[in-house]
């Protein structure tokens, strides 16, 4: 971990740290519980006890795996709805096939992105491809859930795949840390996906001891989910390591450091970072379904029992599990 990497950072655009500017207070550290999702797959629930003032405009993250499957063992979704906001799928190790019921669909991989904007709604299924089944594997990934506003909720369903190769890589001013920008920019740096409500979504490897300090948007949040290793946030160095999530106050920067020591299955800090522009409007989340009321939550609820969300192809490439 992870697949998208560079020999030498060096090489790379640097971000140097900002002058002067206001760094981001710890306002809290909490520790994601694990879970399952779909079929049985593990997950740990990244933003579970962080109050949504907070989030927004995410709704939840979950870290799927890491876990090495043995034969047979890979699961996924059975065939579910979606309407109102945006799934977007980063496969950091494995394999993972996707399909709609408007026809859409494919294959991502290391250090893909798969952005879903659900918009007016869809059935959506995720599977690991039958060879993965057979023979077993690592397999690793995030899934984070972006809300849209109220203006963008109905739109048509659509698609970004982000190849991990078209990933906006730099680095510190040090080159003690490799930054992939998937979504949003960093420092001027624009990263390749394209997004409704304005967001910044890096994944970020932090060699031992180093520190990288990020110019942060003044008007987004900050959010920091520690994918493995160990490390501090914040220039009060708060501790903080896998499976915890760091949530940032106001300011213009803000601080990782990885520790001196990591272990020798994660020789590095391996962390997300998020922001984007609260959205400030009510929300009413259930299930598969963001609306921003109940009364919409129900119309949701019954078009999907209505079949106006789609139907599950009659036949179709995937099996009907899968992870």
């Amino acid at each position: 971990m992870p697949a998208v990497t560079v020999e030498n950072p060096l090489t790379l655009p640097r971000v140097a740290a900002p002058a002067e500017a206001r760094q981001r207070p710890v306002l809290a550290v909490t520790t994601a519980p694990s879970g399952f999702e779909g079929e049985g797959f593990p997950v740990r629930r990244a933003f579970a006890g962080i109050d949504y003032k907070h989030l927004d405009p995410f709704i939840m993250m979950d870290q799927m795996g890491e876990v090495e499957y043995a034969p047979g063992e890979p699961k996924g979704t059975p065939w579910h709805p979606h309407r109102g906001f945006e799934t977007v799928t980063y496969i950091i190790d494995g394999i993972f096939d996707h399909q709609d019921s408007q026809g859409g669909g494919g294959t991502i991989t290391n250090g893909d992105t798969q952005w879903m904007t659900a918009g007016s709604g869809l059935l959506h299924i995720e599977a690991p491809p039958e060879s993965l089944v057979v023979s077993g594997g690592l397999f690793h990934g995030l899934q984070l859930w972006v809300n849209l506003p109220a203006k963008d909720k109905m739109m048509p369903p659509r698609y970004q795949d982000i190849r991990g190769g078209q990933v906006q890589l730099l680095t510190s001013h040090d080159g003690g840390a490799l930054l992939r920008v998937i979504a949003g920019e960093l420092d001027g740096h624009a990263g390749p996906g394209i997004t409704h409500t304005p967001i910044t979504m890096v994944h970020a490897t932090l060699a031992p001891g180093a520190e990288i300090t990020l110019p942060w948007r003044e008007d987004f949040n900050g959010l920091a989910y520690v994918l493995a290793g160990r490390g501090a946030v914040g220039a009060e160095r708060r501790a903080i390591h896998l499976g915890q999530a760091a949530v940032f106050g106001a300011g213009a920067a803000l601080t990782v450091r990885a520790d001196e020591q990591q272990d020798s299955h994660t020789p590095d800090l391996e962390v997300v970072l998020l922001g984007g522009r609260p959205i400030r409007e009510p929300m009413a989340h259930y299930g598969p379904f963001v609306m921003n009321n109940r009364a919409e939550l129900q119309q949701a609820f019954e078009d999907f029992q209505k079949g106006r969300l789609g139907t599950i192809p009659a036949v179709h490439g995937m099996s009907e599990g899968g992870i």
